[in-house]
């Protein structure tokens, strides 16, 4: 790359043409601009309803005196579309959508900066589209591609050259897709063609500590190329991913201008002056920032909301057992889809305990919905002697622990296929990592909040439900559970007296090993070294590894961390490998 000129800039600018920069003359810029940025929820193949939103969002913006209107990645389809976006039909649908938008530009509004697949000469592209005065006045492809962790793009997209600047009505526009503002080279390449603004078009999934990763990676590229930066993200629940949004603007001297909400759809028009050899955009009030616990409790409720809604079931149907995990998980669905909308059924066994029956119809009556209870005992009894002629002179061991929870799997579906509504799985992400948890039976379901949520965090979750309430959640206000759920001893109540630290290491230790173990990669002996067990580091490797064929058959679940169970982490089920001696 050649050297930019004062202020991170290079002349004139230049338009991509085989590969070369053809160096063009600038056009008279003025001295004001309104951008809107539309921070959209799309659903990924409803491409009518998602031309719907763009369309709602330029009439939005038209109304505020916008010139320019920003969409989110892939806007067109939604995003990520995975194997659907190979499908010619869907390719057709999604550029003769925006051939119509393009028309529509012709009318003197907006002009729009949409994101759509594209095909030109053979291969198809994650694009973004400049549309104004009635046709595609630009075009521009994704250069750096995601191949890791829930991103395969190389499956299904070319990588689009190094391009330069879209020249916008005067105005030289150096958009970045995403994943092209991660690395220096696509930002480094628009400034020293001639870019005056920065845009970038995202689908940037949540993670618990993401956001402040995004805007150092922002502020990285404001400083190296001395430019503004748009920061664009999209909101709403696709399958396993939150998108939360969250969309800012950086200006040239790294100050933040703006932040859009999390985890809310939000239009906000920017004003923009030219101020010397720059661009400035003009600063708006900053959101309160939320704590960690807010942000993934948001991340529970848009995921499960818009997984049910999305895929039009009628409502939620779960075991309220009078335990922790089921407990938060019910007030998860209450706060996305209201009391109306959620059914909790308890299913007591001759091991289901007063204080359990008690608990559980204290959090149904705080949280206000349907609460049913359904005794599995003849159930259990008429499995066990069909079953008796053949288990005859073996004692009862897990087997028989296990029948309950197969029964309330069975019962719950039953629940579902009779009134539609769907499953909602209450285990937690330390249960699967181990294996505690029972194929057919509490890992029966459609959906989990809790796949990703360690059991410490759901402690920790719990309290601060019961001491705060979300913006936007339909629950209650105060308590959604009993103290007495949150400090008393996990149990599956399966047999007498059982407790979770019976069969596995007290929930601290073991949160600490898996957390290195599945996020971090680490080996025995490194977790050793960190002051753990050899024996317990051990233990807990084989269960992991041991319970992936189980893990393989359990429902999607809310991606919280850096590293979930499902498109992240992604381990043979026959494995032979054991990193100790």
């Amino acid at each position: 790359m050649g050297q930019a000129g004062p202020g991170g800039k290079a002349g004139p600018p230049a338009i991509a043409r085989g590969g070369r920069f053809v160096v063009h003359k600038p056009m008279p810029s003025p001295d004001r601009l309104r951008i809107a940025l539309a921070q959209l929820n799309p659903t990924v193949g409803a491409i009518a309803a998602n031309l719907a939103l763009v369309r709602a969002a330029r009439a939005e913006a038209a109304a505020a005196g916008a010139d320019l209107v920003v969409y989110p990645e892939l806007v067109v389809t939604g995003y990520p579309p995975e194997d659907l976006v190979l499908r010619p039909a869907l390719q057709n649908a999604a550029e003769a959508g925006v051939q119509a938008l393009a028309a529509e530009t012709a009318d003197g509004g907006p002009a729009l900066l949409v994101t759509s697949p594209w095909r030109e000469d053979g291969k198809l592209y994650n694009a973004v589209l400049l549309l104004d005065g009635g046709r595609i006045v630009a075009t521009r492809y994704k250069h750096d591609l995601p191949n890791y962790g829930v991103f395969d793009e190389k499956r299904v997209f070319a990588a689009g050259p190094l391009a330069g600047p879209m020249a916008f009505r005067g105005v030289r526009l150096g958009v970045l897709i995403c994943e092209d503002m991660w690395t220096p080279e696509v930002a480094e390449c628009l400034a020293e063609t001639g870019a005056e603004i920065l845009v970038v078009p995202n689908g940037s999934p949540f993670e618990a500590d993401k956001p402040e990763v995004r805007l150092n990676l922002a502020i990285a590229r404001v400083v190296e190329t001395s430019l503004p930066l748009i920061y664009l993200n999209q909101v709403g629940g696709q399958d396993e991913l939150v998108f939360d949004g969250g969309s800012f603007v950086v200006n040239a001297d790294r100050s933040l201008a703006l932040q859009q909400p999390q985890f809310e759809t939000s239009l906000v028009v920017t004003d923009w002056s030219r101020q010397g050899n720059g661009w400035v955009c003009a600063p708006m009030p900053l959101p309160t920032p939320r704590v960690r616990l807010e942000n993934i409790y948001h991340a529970m409720m848009l995921g499960l909301r818009d997984y049910v809604n999305k895929n039009r079931f009628p409502g939620v149907v779960l075991g309220l057992s009078g335990g922790i995990d089921s407990a938060i998980s019910a007030a998860v669905a209450v706060d996305a889809l209201g009391a109306e909308r959620v059914h909790c059924v308890m299913m007591p066994s001759k091991f289901t305990t007063g204080e359990s029956l008690g608990d559980a119809e204290i959090c149904a009556k705080l949280l206000g919905v349907r609460y049913d209870s359904i005794a599995i005992e003849p159930a259990v009894q008429a499995f066990t002697g069909m079953l008796a002629p053949h288990f005859a002179g073996r004692a009862p061991d897990i087997t028989e622990e296990n029948l309950q929870s197969r029964v309330r799997g069975v019962t719950l579906m039953a629940l579902s296929n009779k009134f539609g509504h769907m499953v909602l799985t209450t285990g937690n992400k330390s249960e699967m990592s181990t294996g505690y948890a029972t194929l057919y039976g509490d890992m029966c379901g459609g959906y989990s909040v809790l796949k990703d949520v360690y059991k410490t965090t759901v402690f920790d979750l719990s309290r601060w439900r019961n001491a705060h309430k979300p913006p936007g959640a339909l629950g209650p206000d105060g308590p959604v559970m009993p103290d007495n759920v949150i400090v008393k001893p996990p149990t599956a109540e399966l047999r007498e007296n059982q407790k979770d630290q019976n069969s596995l290491p007290p929930y601290d230790q073991l949160d600490f090993i898996l957390e290195h173990l599945v996020e971090k990669e680490k080996s025995v002996d490194e977790i050793v070294a960190l002051g753990q067990p050899r024996d317990v580091v051990r233990r807990v490797q084989n269960l992991l590894l041991v319970a992936e064929y189980k893990r393989r058959q359990a429902p999607p679940g809310v991606k919280i961390t850096s590293r979930n169970f499902g498109r992240d982490r992604r381990y043979p089920i026959t494995n032979g490998f054991r990193d100790v001696p």
